[in-house]
């Protein structure tokens, strides 16, 4: 069967209309053909049973042929009886229709070439329709002469309703069908039955389309009308019988057979999800076998066994025994690696691309008219004034979409090229990316991305570790860590590899990037797989030489293709609004054709008839209703210029124009990457000033993704500070005569910190120290002092290499010791414990025996966390380093608290064995492990704080502040966590202290997201409503900004006490009791209109649940309220699906912008998307509109060339519509006076120029170089981009305003000049009036009116306008004259009758006269208009244009000041920390991933000697994987109380919250052990401890801090339990800054209002402390 898989047709309609084309031409071909024969050879070489059989194969060949597409129907009534039991959309009963009656068409048309010799020497080269040499029966059949309607009419309802009788039956599933393979052939027996029985009588036509398509092929090849008027008329009947006959026959199906039979059986094994975690479907079995010399393309691995999941259609099969798959049922498995991400091919563009673009009404209609116009009877115009026109049009929309699809083609050859390493027989080759299969094994090298969905098999890292990047899936840059199965990981040589013959159950495709559910089986057992053995496709494989993998997905099954939206054809909400208006404009059209058509039929009754023995009527008009008849039809083409085609080609010019402006534009170009901004495509230029929600990525959009030690406080001494702003900046450090292993890209000003390091500030030693030992980084030293740092995060990468340039120098690392050179100096520590790392804790510590034996903790973490934890000898130290931390986290920066503390050998050695105990449970582990470091990280000595600077591109600040002024709202939809993502919304000030509440949303259930969104909402209205009131109250702190456990972590950490003791909770927390019913949520206006500046951060977790389609309402209503949203941990498809929920729910204009692949779906579904030209690929770009490299370009493309684009478009459709309805209704009054018919006033040659010549290009140079204010006006004040916003420039009332105006004009025109001329006389006393006379005055008022009011509506003139606005005026003259010439009347005399009649009728005064009074009546009135507006109604644009001329002098740009004075938004101000509580924001922000402080300590991801590694696997041989394994099956948590003991401590707290999830890095677990598959066991753990072992000898450390052993010594005491927190106090700033001046200067100059800037004012400058005191935060 032809599948048509070559052609690529994505789109079901086009791809069943292209069945049903094929299907009915290939019927009509056999039948036609034997017909020819039949006929042409007078019965010898065939008789009529002959072209019955003929048909009958027909049908027969065509329904084997289409059967595998979709089943076509190949006849109107077939189509009609299936849309009538619902099983096919009405909507596709036309184009199926229509295709059927295409492909007949088309089939008769080849049959008349092929047989034309025959047919002209029988029927003597004259075609004739009757007689004995007709020859027009073999296409078609017609009504023989002694033929009665009455047999020919029941025969065709009859024959066709046992047809679709038979039809229906043979397809009921209910009953026991036929089979699928014998049903065509009974169908054409069928229809050989019904032929035979009706022949005599009409030729068993029982097809429309095999009727009709044949009898309009005879009509336009030249058989002549007669084809429909022969023997009365009886063409309809086998037109309109069979569809009746269908219906009959779907009644009786329904009556006999369908209600007789019993309803289908519900499937029994379809299990419905309850949640949307649980929408995975059935497993994937992937086979591999051995190598086989015949299999496809030489590979060794192939796909045997099917996908066991019932939606993909296939038999379920178990897993034994399974058969291999057949090659087409392969690929439609997408076992290629092969992607398209192209619309069109060569033989789908021409239909498809014009199935699309006549989707558009305006085409159709010019479509209509054509048709019209091709009729003579009726048409007054000739055709080619409209088919030139349209197909141009076409012709250019048709070449933009072919260019854009084009680039799509290139792009998706670049990347199915690419080369990837294959085995294949045994050895790797290359191989191109689309190309790999399903079931292959290829080998990646470092840096390489990740050519498909991967099982990681094995790895040149010891233990078959892996890194990667995932960038180009979540947006997150730090290093993520992958390892194979670990009876895999051994198989590294290709040797091994090759007899690899494991199989693979998994889940099918989905987009869940952290989820991966399958199970290996190989040699009898089987081994459970997840996400952390999978690499997927788009991750970048680093610091790993080589790895190798099976594929598991490929192609689109991707999950990084499963992810990517599909490209949408994108319109802009005026053509939608053009749509609408050319409906409107053709109902008004249809409107005024009855009006006229009555006129003149009336008048043809009454004084027409008088006129008929010298007037007769012109045949066919027998009587003066059809007379009305044809004028309807005349009317409808002479007045359809009301839309002229060239209003569509002056659209796709100025949008044209638009573009180049864009790409032009050297303020959008970036001179440091060498890119221009560009336009990628040329139809949403206006769309981009009435944006009203922009959509962001994070990383490579905001930021640089650029780590820089920005700042730090040591002992109360800041350091990194510019001293003065205004003076010279200092220069950048040399580190090299001080270090020579110091980073040469390191870039530090602050020449006090090296200062204090070369003198030996013992605080500062420390503070480096601690950097230098705590971390995860590990070192490769490729050369003497090249060393090269793989960090996880981008965070630790930049303090570990700052104390690198001071002097404190990381070399290396085994599992026991940490090398590092302090100040020249080499210095190992041995390495005891690392608590790691997890986004609870939110610190990471390490403990160290130095080389004189001393043991010490070393702490960095959040402050939240870690101040709480100090020494209350640290009181006064904290509180100077808090200070410190609020200017930072005001600044922006990510800010990390160090501290550490000694410890005793006693101390070390109990929490040892505690330690040990706790790693040791099999209940509790992860809560115990927790409250462990819970116990020693108490009572630390504080050294200071960092601050690091996530570096934002260049602008950002200052492009939100400006596009938050115009009434834009922004949302962050990043991949990174919430902390680093509140971090950047403060740095780049979408978050700001000043705002009146910031809530987060984290909720793990649907009831719980619901709860927070609802009672964020009542909170925001509470304080809308107290702020309204007058005076404001104290609004609470960053930790009251949200609801049962909703803060700033998030709610993931909770605590209670019983009896004032911590107690550990290993069970669930008994369920809560159901809350109280909610009041319904508020109307979405009413949340619009709150006061306040509320934010808003939920979780990808809780967004799933917010989308819900139970829960989109509460979200939006929520969201939308809120000045800014961030949405962190969120998956390319959500955010997609976010801005579908903003499109859908609030109908406005919505804008995405990313640089990376995983921001190319929601790039696709936004109305406009922008593509960031940055570090991660051109993924982005590729599918996006409108690209650029920096986001500050994104101000000035909506602010001014946005803006632009949409005041340009739109005064030029309001003037454009004016011209047009000024133009065209003359013809109306004018039928009032030609007896109505449908006369033109006008001559031929003036209507087809107007539109063409006179009046095309003053409006073209309006609508691509108008302006109202200045571009940097239009930055200046943002406010001037709402009407854009509001639709208020062009609407439907705005419409209306314009055709009232053209008909305004046009009964100025008309009847000004007829009273005028009808009484007029010439200077030598003849009458004036004359119908060439009147023509020629109308028109030249016409032309100048327009040409007046264009003038009028231009608000920026250049060279250009004046060129095209006179010189137009000037050629209509120059054209006139030369029309009515005696030159071109000698030449063409037969078109050219009114010789001289513009000459003498513009030199009679009168005339002259007569367009100056219709001028002045025109125009008058819209300049009163304009006048009183301004003045009495100004729009903003009005008033900044009339400050700028009032301007004695010239005072500095607005928004220059902006972006001068914009350090001082992000100051905290006292007030306003003093009404939110007093509450001391975090600039925590850590980009670490759990986990890898076991994998150090384990060994594992370090090449030691076999020797060393047997030493040490006894000691530390457990999974950091398990770990973060079976930390997933918990999920309740509270730090437990821990004593020495290793008995389980009693379970008692309240709450329900998520589990704490930590990692040991001192004692470890087994090795991946197989999981039988007939037990269902856990794996066994052989834990066994040996602390001493890892003791080293090393030079004397320095001598201990006098200062800080006075205050330790007091703090040594061992802690059972874990301390109270400790109050903090937090300083206040407050000043004012230029940005309040400059905002205030503004709003002052516009509306007059005063003090409301005043909220974002500050200053960095620090002030007296305030007396608040901070919300503790326990963990």
């Amino acid at each position: 069967m032809v599948k048509l898989r070559p052609l690529k047709v994505r789109n079901a309609l086009v791809r069943e209309c292209m069945a049903e084309f094929l299907g009915t031409f290939v019927l009509l071909l056999f039948g036609c053909s034997a017909a020819a024969q039949v006929k042409t050879s007078r019965q010898t070489k065939g008789q009529y049973l002959s072209i019955n059989m003929a048909f009958s194969v027909g049908v027969m060949s065509a329904m084997y042929l289409t059967k595998g597409i979709t089943g076509a129907h190949l006849n109107p009534a077939v189509t009609l009886s299936f849309c009538t039991l619902g099983q096919v959309s009405w909507a596709r009963l036309l184009p199926y229709s229509l295709s059927q009656l295409l492909g007949a068409y088309m089939a008769s048309g080849l049959v008349y070439l092929v047989y034309y010799d025959a047919i002209m020497e029988f029927s003597g080269g004259v075609l004739t329709v009757y007689g004995p040499n007709e020859t027009a029966s073999i296409f078609a059949t017609y009504p023989s002469e002694y033929l009665s309607l009455n047999r020919s009419f029941l025969d065709q309802v009859v024959g066709t309703g046992m047809l679709m009788l038979c039809i229906l039956g043979l397809d009921e599933k209910r009953n026991t069908p036929a089979p699928s393979e014998l049903i065509p052939a009974i169908v054409a027996v069928i229809v050989l039955g019904i032929s035979m029985s009706m022949s005599a009588n009409c030729g068993a036509a029982i097809n429309p389309a095999r009727d009709l398509g044949p009898r309009l092929f005879t009509l336009t090849a030249g058989w002549g009308t007669e084809v429909f008027t022969c023997f009365n008329y009886w063409f309809w009947v086998p037109l309109v019988a069979p569809l009746l006959g269908g219906l009959l026959g779907t009644l009786m199906y329904l009556v006999f057979i369908s209600w007789h039979l019993p309803d289908p059986d519900p499937p029994t094994d379809l299990a419905i999800p309850s949640t949307i975690t649980d929408s995975i479907k059935e497993p994937t079995k992937v086979e591999l076998e051995k190598p086989s010399a015949d299999s496809p393309m030489g590979h060794s691995k192939r796909l045997t066994a099917e996908w066991r999941c019932s939606e993909r259609g296939l038999p379920q099969r178990k897993r034994e025994g399974s058969e291999p798959m057949t090659e087409s049922t392969m690929r439609s498995f997408s076992m290629r690696n092969c992607i398209m991400t192209s619309k069109y091919n060569i033989i789908t563009f021409l239909p498809v691309n014009l199935f699309e673009q006549f989707q558009e009404v305006a085409n159709t209609y010019f479509l209509f008219l054509l048709i019209l116009q091709l009729i003579p009877q009726i048409s007054s115009l000739s055709w080619f004034t409209t088919i030139v026109p349209l197909a141009l049009v076409l012709s250019i929309t048709a070449v933009k979409d072919a260019t854009d699809d084009y680039f799509r083609h290139k792009s998706d050859n670049q990347v199915n090229n690419r080369q990837s390493q294959v085995l294949i027989r045994g050895s790797l080759q290359n191989e191109k990316w689309m190309n790999v299969r399903v079931g292959d094994i290829i080998k990646l090298e470092n840096n390489q991305f990740v050519a498909a969905d991967l099982l990681l098999l094995s790895s040149s890292e010891p233990h078959g570790l892996c890194y990667i990047e995932t960038a180009e899936l979540d947006g997150e840059t730090n290093m993520k860590v992958r390892q194979s199965v670990s009876v895999t990981s051994e198989l590294g040589d290709p040797n091994n590899l090759a007899t690899f013959d494991g199989e693979v159950v998994c889940e099918p495709p989905n987009n869940k990037l952290d989820r991966f559910c399958g199970t290996l089986y190989w040699r009898d057992k089987k081994y459970t797989l997840t996400n952390q053995n999978m690499l997927l496709r788009g991750c970048v494989l680093r610091n790993t030489e080589a790895c190798y993998g099976l594929v598991v997905f490929a192609g689109p099954d991707t999950k990084l293709m499963q992810n990517s939206g599909r490209t949408k054809f994108k319109r802009t909400s005026i053509d939608r609004l053009m749509n609408t208006l050319v409906l409107w404009i053709f109902g008004f059209l249809v409107c005024v054709g009855v009006i006229l058509a009555v006129g003149n039929a009336v008048w043809e009754r009454e004084v027409g008839s008088l006129f008929q023995s010298y007037l007769p009527w012109d045949p066919p008009v027998d009587n003066f209703l059809f007379s009305a008849f044809l004028s309807f039809w005349s009317y409808v083409i002479i007045l359809n210029t009301v839309v002229p085609i060239s209003l569509y080609v002056s659209v796709e010019v100025i949008r044209l124009g638009h573009s180049y402006f864009i790409n032009w534009d050297r303020q959008m170009f970036c001179s440091q990457c060498n890119t221009a901004a560009e336009a990628r495509t040329t139809t949403l230029n206006e769309e981009l000033g009435q944006v009203e929600y922009i959509f962001s990525d994070k990383t490579g959009t905001l930021t640089q993704n650029i780590m820089s030690f920005n700042k730090c406080s040591i002992n109360g001494q800041v350091y990194g500070e510019v001293t003065d702003p205004l003076g010279p900046q200092p220069k950048r450090l040399d580190f090299t005569p001080f270090n020579p292993l110091a980073d040469p890209d390191f870039c530090f000003y602050d020449d006090t910190l090296l200062e204090s390091v070369k003198v030996g500030d013992s605080y500062t030693h420390e503070f480096f120290r601690l950097l230098s030992l705590c971390h995860t980084v590990m070192s490769e030293e490729k050369s003497e002092g090249e060393l090269v740092y793989k960090a996880q995060s981008p965070d630790e990468g930049a303090l570990v290499t700052a104390a690198r340039n001071f002097g404190f120098v990381f070399r290396s690392r085994t599992p026991g010791t940490i090398t590092i050179t302090e100040l020249g100096r080499p210095v190992t520590y041995t390495l005891l414990a690392i608590l790691d790392f997890n986004n609870i804790r939110k610190r990471m510590s390490v403990i160290v025996r130095n080389p004189e034996g001393r043991i010490r903790l070393y702490c960095k973490g959040a402050d939240t966390v870690l101040l709480e934890r100090l020494h209350p000898c640290n009181q006064e130290l904290m509180n100077i380093t808090s200070d410190h931390l609020n200017e930072y986290a005001a600044e922006g920066l990510r800010t990390l608290a160090l501290a550490y503390r000694d410890l005793s050998e006693d101390e070390w050695e109990a929490w040892s064995e505690s330690h040990s105990c706790a790693d040791k449970a099999t209940d509790c582990r992860e809560d115990r492990l927790a409250a462990t470091y819970e116990q020693i990280e108490q009572d630390m000595m504080l050294l200071g704080a960092t601050a690091i600077e996530d570096k934002l591109q260049e602008g950002v600040p200052e492009t939100i502040a400006v596009l938050s002024l115009a009434n834009i709202k922004i949302w962050v939809l990043t991949g990174d966590k919430q902390e680093t993502a509140v971090n950047i919304g403060y740095s780049c000030k979408m978050l700001t202290d000043d705002m009146t509440e910031i809530f987060i949303i984290s909720g793990h259930t649907v009831q719980s997201v619901r709860q927070e969104l609802r009672r964020a909402r009542e909170k925001m209205i509470e304080l809308s409503r107290t702020r309204d009131g007058g005076k404001e109250k104290g609004m609470g702190g960053w930790g009251e900004a949200c609801f049962v456990g909703n803060g700033f972590s998030g709610g993931e950490v909770g605590e209670g006490t019983v009896g004032g003791e911590k107690q550990l909770q290993c069970s669930p927390p008994p369920p809560l009791p159901p809350p109280p019913p909610l009041p319904p949520p508020p109307s979405s206006s009413f949340m619009d209109n709150i006061s306040g500046e509320f934010a808003i951060v939920i979780n990808g977790h809780s967004l799933a649940h917010a989308l819900e389609a139970d829960m989109e309402t509460e979200f939006v209503l929520t969201a939308c309220a809120c000045k800014a949203v961030i949405c962190c941990r969120v998956t390319p498809l959500q955010k997609a699906q976010v801005v579908e929920l903003i499109k859908k729910h609030k109908k406005a204009v919505t804008l995405a912008i990313g640089d990376g692949a995983n921001d190319v779906s929601m790039i696709k579904s936004a109305h406009i998307g922008v593509g960031i030209s940055g570090q991660e690929g051109i993924q982005a770009v590729l599918a996006s509109d409108y690209s650029f490299s920096q986001f500050r370009f994104l101000q000035r493309l909506l602010l001014v060339h946005g803006r632009w684009s949409y005041l340009r478009m739109c005064r030029f459709l309001c003037y454009f519509f004016y011209k047009n309805f000024a133009f065209t209704m003359v013809h109306f009054w004018f039928g009032f006076f030609c007896g109505f018919s449908a006369q033109t006033v006008y001559d031929q040659y003036f209507i087809t120029l107007y539109n063409i010549v006179y009046t095309s290009l003053p409006v073209l140079a309006m609508g691509i170089f108008d302006q109202d204010v200045p571009d940097q006006r239009s930055l200046e004040y943002p406010k001037l981009y709402e009407p854009g916003q509001l639709n208020l420039l062009f609407n439907k009332r705005e419409f209306f305003i314009c055709i009232t105006q053209g008909i305004y004009t046009s009964v100025v025109l008309f009847f000004v000049p007829y009273a005028i001329l009808s009484d007029a006389t010439q200077s030598t006393g003849e009458p004036l009036a004359g119908y060439q006379t009147f023509a020629v005055t109308t028109a030249t008022a016409l032309v100048i009116v327009v040409s007046v009011q264009i003038a009028l509506d231009t608000g920026f003139w250049t060279i250009i306008n004046h060129v095209f606005v006179w010189g137009s005026l000037g050629s209509y003259f120059s054209i006139m004259f030369a029309l009515h010439s005696q030159t071109l009347f000698s030449i063409f005399p037969n078109q050219f009758h009114f010789v001289g009649s513009a000459q003498r009728t513009l030199l009679q005064p009168v005339v002259w006269l007569t367009i100056a009074l219709a001028t002045v009546i025109c125009i008058i009135p819209v300049l009163a208009f304009r006048f009183l507006k301004v003045d009495l109604k100004p729009q903003l644009s009005d008033t900044v244009r009339y400050t700028q001329l009032v301007q004695q002098k010239k005072r500095r740009p607005v928004g220059r000041s902006v972006e001068g004075a914009w350090g001082s938004l992000g100051s905290v101000s006292e007030g306003r920390l003093g009404a939110r509580g007093g509450s001391r924001r975090s600039g925590y922000a850590f980009a670490h991933q759990e986990g890898f402080g076991e994998l150090i300590t384990s060994g594992k991801n370090m090449r030691l000697s076999s020797l060393a590694l047997a030493s040490f696997a006894s000691r530390h041989s457990s999974s950091w994987i398990d770990t973060l394994r079976r930390k997933k099956h918990t999920h309740t948590h509270t730090p437990p109380s821990v004593s020495g003991e290793c008995s389980p401590a009693p379970s008692c707290v309240s709450g329900s919250v998520p589990p704490l999830s930590n990692s040991s890095s001192l004692l470890g677990g087994s090795q991946d052990t197989p999981i039988e598959e007939e037990t269902g066991t856990p794996p066994a753990q052989n834990t066994q401890t040996d602390p001493t072992s890892s003791t080293h000898t090393s030079p004397a450390l320095a001598p201990a801090l006098e200062a800080a052993a006075g205050c330790q010594a007091a703090a040594q005491a061992p802690t059972a339990g874990v301390s109270t927190p400790t109050a903090v106090r937090a300083h206040a700033v407050d000043s004012s800054g230029g940005w309040t001046l400059s905002l205030g200067t503004v709003q002052e100059a516009l509306f007059g209002w005063k003090g409301i800037a005043s909220r974002t004012s500050g200053s960095n400058s620090p002030g007296p402390p305030s007396a608040a005191k901070e919300t503790s935060q326990t963990e």
